[in-house]
């Protein structure tokens, strides 16, 4: 892509909501014509240069301009005014929202990108550039490579930062606030952290676990590209990964887990995104990759591998209903649920096969393969491709082909297992069938038999259609058979597989929250709050008051709501791995006993198909955290909570059963 040079001079006034800017701009040699983009709110005009700028139309907060030059050389442009745009609301699922924005200069602080309009893009260019930004005294400016110049001496901003970035980039992010930087440098990269109010503590943590995080991926994949990585702090709550920064909310750069979790992923994208660049019209493979190596990577290393991975099938099947799938060179980008089930966890699961297919060695020379051959330039799932069948030698066209361009999922099933005797031993033959609508997928499906002895056997079978008959010969009777127990594959969860869960309500277009109308006054109240930020967005989830309703339905989820919900005795008459009274209120789950005067508490209960939730709170105080945290808990099948802030003391999921893939030889049941 051709690449064009900035040097801007900024003034940032954001108690006016303004800026204006000087920009010398170097244009790819041999064409005089170029469009270019600005915020519709900026007045624009040729300082310096042989060059005419006209207006041609105003497309929503854009403007766009032709710039004709008369001559070659550097053109700068002047322009000037206003950017506020408020925060928008993004349903992302039932109980969950995001804020976002088109871009904002404020007295709370200032987040520009190229949606912004703030400098003037080319379309279909990268940027170089050098910046200076100057801002209020106490103010900084962030953006990627390297900075912030004087500002950056460990005190609060002195109205002045220098960030210079001469990779190619494909936007230029302007982020300012009041923030304390502090720094702290490993080889060639600097950790650095922007926080509004000064936590030596907090900094440390997350400057060690930068050094941690660049240091694993760069001899995973290939160098830090940058100079530096920062963890800014932003005014509202967001998660977003900038070219060597990180841009996280308030709250949640405080939450202790996600130095460990979430905070890899956006370092990663560093190498994934950032500066191998994601050709968003064959489909974002930047995210799923992410996922499985830094979010999955954590669970894995902390021997959690099996469970992380049926739970990204059990996300997927929770929200991606049907009507809301797509394949995986349709996703772009997450907006709700369902999006990110298709392009995070399909994703990460196609990589997961990927790399039993290959195995590490391989998998890890393909990732590396991949990264140099494509820094700081566009790339598909086709030079993923191209990449791992480089490193594997292995044909891969299917494999990808048919993972990346088929929307669903593989259903599987184990028939007609027969185990016969022979000389030397047993054979053991049976079916493995795929049944899902649609054409058949690439597996690599593992299957584990157990031996008389205890020994547990795996083979590998290649399935590519709808039927796959096996026939394995043994040298002892063997005992059972499991078709893909460990969730290697990306496929559909069969009854039995995993428990119900809150997501198994959180994902449903439609079902019915009661209300308990016995309830003390202030808590029904907290409770029909509640109810109201579920059903925000989703509008086929119904509210009604307990006594609406004289039996639950069993064609769809129900939340019931308070330890006063007429309805509550039909969990107590259910069996479950829970002791429940009503009569004093008592409960015991996961083996502990619930302080119900002062805890707030949550069960799930019944099947896929018609599950039932309770949320019961001591008190009116704790509802509204209850409200904001539970969709964050999806895996989960019960949980407990203490305190007005709701603080969770105990969180599981309730047994699996057996599914059909599951078979005991010894009885013939399953």
């Amino acid at each position: 892509m051709p690449e064009v040079e900035h040097r801007l001079e900024v003034r940032l006034d954001p108690s006016d909501h303004a800026l204006t800017v000087e920009d010398e701009m170097r244009l790819p040699a041999g064409k005089s014509e170029w469009t270019l983009l600005l915020h519709a709110n900026l007045q624009a005009e040729i300082l310096k240069g042989a060059a005419r700028l006209s207006e041609i139309q105003q497309v929503r907060n854009l403007r766009k301009y032709l710039l004709q030059l008369d001559a070659q050389g550097p053109v700068t442009i002047r322009y000037q005014g206003r950017i506020e745009h408020g925060l928008r609301r993004i349903d992302e699922g039932m109980g969950r929202a995001s804020a976002w924005s088109l871009g904002v200069i404020g007295p709370e602080g200032v987040f520009l990108n190229a949606n912004s309009g703030w400098y003037p893009r080319i379309p279909d260019t990268l940027q170089r550039f050098r910046m200076e930004v100057r801002l209020p005294d106490g103010w900084m400016a962030v953006s990627q490579g390297t900075g912030p110049g004087e500002a950056g001496a460990g005190k609060p901003g002195r109205g002045l930062s220098t960030w210079t970035e001469p990779l190619p980039q494909d936007d230029i992010y302007l982020i300012a606030g009041p923030y304390r930087l502090y720094r702290a440098s490993a080889g060639d990269v600097e950790a650095q952290v922007y926080l509004r109010e000064p936590d030596p503590a907090l900094a440390e943590r997350y400057l060690r676990a930068t050094h941690t995080y660049v240091a694993h991926y760069s001899e995973l994949i290939g160098p830090y590209p940058f100079t530096k990585f920062a963890l800014v702090e932003n005014f509202w709550e967001t998660g977003y990964g900038m070219p060597s920064f990180t841009l996280l909310g308030p709250q949640v750069i405080r939450l202790p887990f996600i130095v460990r979790t979430s905070y890899p992923h956006e370092i990663l994208h560093n190498w994934w995104g950032n500066s191998v660049f994601i050709d968003f019209e064959s489909g974002n493979w930047s995210e799923g990759l992410t996922y499985y190596l830094a979010d999955y990577w954590i669970k894995e290393q902390a021997g959690q591998g099996p469970q992380a991975r049926r739970d990204m099938l059990k996300s997927y099947g929770d929200y991606v209903r049907e009507g809301q799938d797509f394949p995986l060179v349709a996703f772009h980008g997450k907006h709700n649920m369902a999006s990110q089930g298709v392009g995070y966890s399909k994703a990460a699961m196609l990589f997961h096969m990927l790399r039993q297919r290959l195995g590490d060695s391989a998998f890890e020379a393909g990732l590396r393969r991949f990264y140099a051959d494509n820094k700081f330039r566009k790339a598909s799932y086709d030079d993923l491709r191209e990449a791992f069948d480089a490193a594997s030698g292995q044909d891969l066209k299917r494999f990808f082909g048919a993972w990346t361009t088929q929307p669903g999922a593989p259903r599987l099933g184990l028939k007609d297992v027969v185990v016969e005797p022979q000389e030397g031993g047993y054979r053991l033959s049976g079916h493995i069938h795929q049944r899902q609508p649609g054409a058949p997928f690439p597996l690599r499906v593992p299957v584990v038999v157990t031996k008389a002895s205890g020994e547990r056997l795996t083979i590998h079978m290649e399935s590519k259609t709808e039927d796959t008959p096996f026939s394995i010969a043994l040298g002892e009777a063997p005992t059972g058979i499991a078709v893909d127990p460990s969730f290697d594959l990306f496929r559909t969860l069969l009854p039995g597989e995993t428990p119900v869960t809150l997501s198994s309500l959180f994902g449903s277009d439609e079902g019915l929250i009661l209300i308990p109308s016995a309830a003390p006054k202030a808590l029904r109240k907290a409770y029909r709050r509640l109810a109201a930020t579920w059903q925000a967005g989703h509008r086929d989830w119904r509210v009604e008051d307990d006594t609406s309703v004289d039996a639950l339905p069993n064609d769809r989820p129900v939340w019931l709501l308070g330890w006063e919900n007429r309805h509550l005795p039909s969990l107590v008459q259910l069996s479950a791995p829970y002791s429940l009274s009503l009569d004093p209120h008592r409960l015991v789950v996961d083996g502990e006993r619930v302080d119900t005067g002062t805890e707030s508490q949550v069960l799930t209960l019944g099947d896929d198909a018609a599950p039932i939730g309770w949320v019961a709170a001591a008190d009116a105080a704790q509802v509204p955290a209850l409200a904001r945290k539970l969709p964050h808990y999806g895996k989960y099948s019960y949980l407990v909570f203490s305190g007005p802030e709701s603080t969770n003391r105990i969180k599981g999921q309730w047994p699996s059963g057996k599914s059909e893939l599951v078979l005991d030889i010894g009885t013939g049941a399953p």
